[in-house]
């Protein structure tokens, strides 16, 4: 008896050890197929201008994607072009930034790094070619600062390989502030 009931709670559990299992995979699957994108590479853009200036920079880490911020004091609704090009070019003095990667993304804001009214630079940053650290991101390689003419502001993005992207933008931080995000997707 003490054998049959051996063989019954033997076969119970890997029954239920196999029938787990099984549902393993599929949700493994699912995890990796959510990552899957529509966004593309085509060019991103926005027609107007806005004379509130950018006052923040910063990127994140996702399971899907890497994303940069761009805090601006106010409204930046439809205030930019961000597009793939073989080489990014600094505002006002058209000299070339370089950057690592196997691709050039290039984050053209039309916001000021400055205040329009007084001149007072309202984005300070240590370095120009390493705004922000991405050692560990799986898609940027390099973020760096393009310049800031004539209320426009360019900030170079390093991607390991022309990939799809997306750009939209939030509220906040702040009251009556907005950020531009740009996602770059890990993989098509």
């Amino acid at each position: 008896m003490r054998n049959i009931v051996r063989t019954l709670v033997a076969t119970s559990a890997a029954l239920l050890l196999t029938t787990v299992m099984g549902l393993v995979q599929p949700a493994q699957a699912q995890a990796h197929s959510s990552c899957s994108v529509r966004w593309g590479s085509l060019p991103k853009t926005g027609a107007t201008t806005t004379p509130a200036p950018i006052f923040d920079v910063r990127a994140g880490r996702h399971t899907c994607f890497d994303r940069l911020v761009i805090d601006v004091a106010g409204r930046v609704t439809d205030a930019y072009n961000v597009r793939y090009v073989p080489a990014v070019v600094a505002e006002g003095s058209g000299i070339v930034v370089p950057l690592r990667g196997g691709a050039a993304l290039a984050v053209e804001v039309n916001a000021p790094g400055y205040d329009s009214w007084t001149g007072a630079i309202t984005y300070r940053y240590q370095d120009p070619d390493e705004l922000i650290n991405v050692t560990g991101f799986r898609t940027f390689r390099q973020v760096a600062h393009g310049g800031s003419f004539e209320g426009y502001t360019i900030i170079g993005v390093g991607v390991r390989a022309r990939l799809p992207f997306r750009v939209f933008v939030l509220p906040g931080p702040g009251s009556g502030n907005q950020r531009l995000v740009v996602d770059v997707a890990h993989r098509w």
